[in-house]
């Protein structure tokens, strides 16, 4: 049985414009790896609300997941929310228990539970709430769309909170290479053992360290036994 699909929707001008370089995809890729879930796309869009809603669309119909980072904090930029609502055709309004979780924690902290802070708490109708244990605003979830900050810190929280819930499949595995030579030099070997194998995925990546050329060759597949196999079989094509 193949395992589940995902994909992740990054959305913010600054990703876009580079003024703030992404790592939430990198973390969520390794984390869904390790789960079972196969992560088959990632896209990234402005705040821009239709464009927001055209994408979470797409994706949603095609994978069996969507993790969205990004646009739900206190500011009028902040529209993945009422987006997200627009996707489903659904209302969108201040849910009393995110309500009540915000406006406690801003009473703890000694801080006005204010206008801006309370816009963290429009929830989309049907939503399930997302546990956010580092600054208390949650994220949610609606069909299969996990939608949370783009705040690294707190999109990790929010994914180690998602993803005990989702069910996996088999992780994928890999075995690295390390070959002192040129992928024109290795290319034709190595394709021709890549196709003993159409049941793993072998790729290369080439490096240059210190005026050194190289390349690293992975194999990747859910049986640790072929992989390892091929892995073994790599290495005796390239001796160090």
């Amino acid at each position: 049985m193949p395992n589940p699909t995902a994909a992740i929707l990054l959305i913010g001008d600054e990703l876009l414009s580079g003024r703030t370089r992404d790592s939430n995809l990198h973390f969520l890729a390794g984390e869904l790896t390790k789960h079972g879930i196969d992560l088959g796309e990632a896209r990234l869009v402005a705040d821009d609300h239709a464009a927001i809603v055209a994408a979470l669309n797409a994706l949603r119909r095609a994978f069996d997941h969507v993790f969205t980072s990004g646009g739900i904090g206190p500011t009028h930029d902040d529209i993945t929310a009422d987006a997200v609502a627009d996707a489903f055709g659904v209302a969108i309004t201040q849910r009393a228990d995110a309500m009540a979780l915000l406006g406690a924690h801003y009473a703890r902290e000694g801080k006005d539970f204010n206008e801006a802070r309370q816009r963290m708490a429009r929830i989309p109708d049907t939503a399930t709430l997302i546990d956010n244990p580092v600054s208390i605003a949650p994220g949610f979830t609606i069909g299969n769309v996990h939608v949370m900050a783009g705040v690294p810190s707190v999109f990790q929280a929010m994914v180690a909170s998602v993803l005990p819930g989702l069910t996996g499949g088999a992780p994928l595995l890999s075995q690295s290479i390390r070959v002192e030579r040129g992928e024109g030099e290795i290319a034709a070997a190595f394709g021709a053992l890549a196709a003993e194998y159409p049941d793993l995925s072998m790729g290369s990546y080439p490096f240059n360290q210190n005026g050194l050329y190289g390349t690293n060759l992975v194999v990747r597949g859910r049986d640790a036994a072929r992989v390892a196999e091929a892995a073994t079989r790599l290495a005796g094509l390239f001796p160090a």
